[in-house]
């Protein structure tokens, strides 16, 4: 990726971060959704022609575990509230939308949420897939470290040549950090959103077992670039750990990289479908 490339993308996941849970920019139809099912968060991103977001809903919630929707009436609630607001505010209802899954996982757990939730699904991809579809990427590996799972795609040429999923993230920081704050799982969600620079010792070995679990997967390819994405690569520390566990690899994590996925699923999603909207 150019620097210009990249600049492409460091503004877009900026915007995206100013416009969450906040009024919309005024945009032009047509326009793409792609919502995202976190461990830790569902994200509703809308992005218009130019792949610019326009409007983020996003809801910190518990209703997806290691990758399983185990809440799925709140999974639906909380889409169907995003779509609410989302007519609200631009003046038409979604009838289409984008969505993933981590790698491993049964697409329809995902797709069965949008579904009942009034959507029809227009593109279901794994999440590392999605960003690698976005960024066209080559001699590259994307590594998606959500709230429950860190999945990870090997791409060449800018095809998927390889992706795998493993059951540790986020989640498992916040046990660290519960564990050595002596403080409740809620709050050590809440502690684990901040960039409080003193918490990375006791999160850094969850962090390294994440590098080892990546080093496990992309082993025997060619990589020149790594690149970060996920809610849970936000804490200070992580870039230059990745950079020292993967040397003469380029490591490269976006500012806002929790809206990397959603913003990655809307784009894809414009592929499918010609304004995925009500009329």
């Amino acid at each position: 990726m150019s620097r210009t490339e990249q600049t492409w993308l460091n503004d877009r996941l900026s915007h995206a971060a100013l416009l969450c849970n906040g009024q919309p920019d005024a945009a032009q139809q047509p326009l793409w959704l792609g919502i995202d099912l976190g461990t830790c968060d569902v994200v509703s991103l809308v992005v218009d022609s130019d792949c610019q977001p326009v409007a983020v809903c996003l809801d910190w919630a518990d209703v997806v575990r290691d990758g399983i929707v185990w809440d799925f009436f709140g999974a639906v609630q909380i889409v169907r509230r995003h779509l609410d607001t989302l007519e609200q505010q631009l003046g038409f209802r979604f009838t289409h939308a984008a969505t993933s899954f981590p790698p491993g996982t049964d697409p329809r757990i995902s797709v069965n949420v949008l579904e009942s939730a009034g959507l029809e699904v227009s593109r279901v991809l794994d999440e590392p897939t999605a960003v690698a579809d976005m960024l066209q990427l080559d001699k590259a590996a994307v590594v998606d470290i959500g709230g429950g799972t860190t999945g990870i795609a090997v791409v060449a040429q800018g095809q998927v040549i390889y992706s795998g999923d493993e059951a540790t993230g986020g989640h498992h920081i916040s046990l660290t950090l519960a564990g050595n704050q002596r403080i409740a799982l809620e709050e050590a969600e809440q502690m684990k959103r901040g960039s409080d620079a003193t918490l990375w010792p006791v999160v850094r070995p969850v962090y390294e077992k994440m590098a080892d679990i990546v080093a496990r997967h992309i082993e025997g390819y060619d990589i020149e670039h790594l690149w970060l994405a996920g809610g849970s690569c936000m804490q200070p520390g992580v870039e230059g750990l990745f950079q020292q566990s993967f040397p003469g690899v380029t490591v490269r994590l976006p500012p806002h990289s929790i809206f990397m996925t959603p913003l990655a699923i809307a784009v894809c999603g414009m592929t499918e479908v010609e304004g995925a909207h009500a009329q």
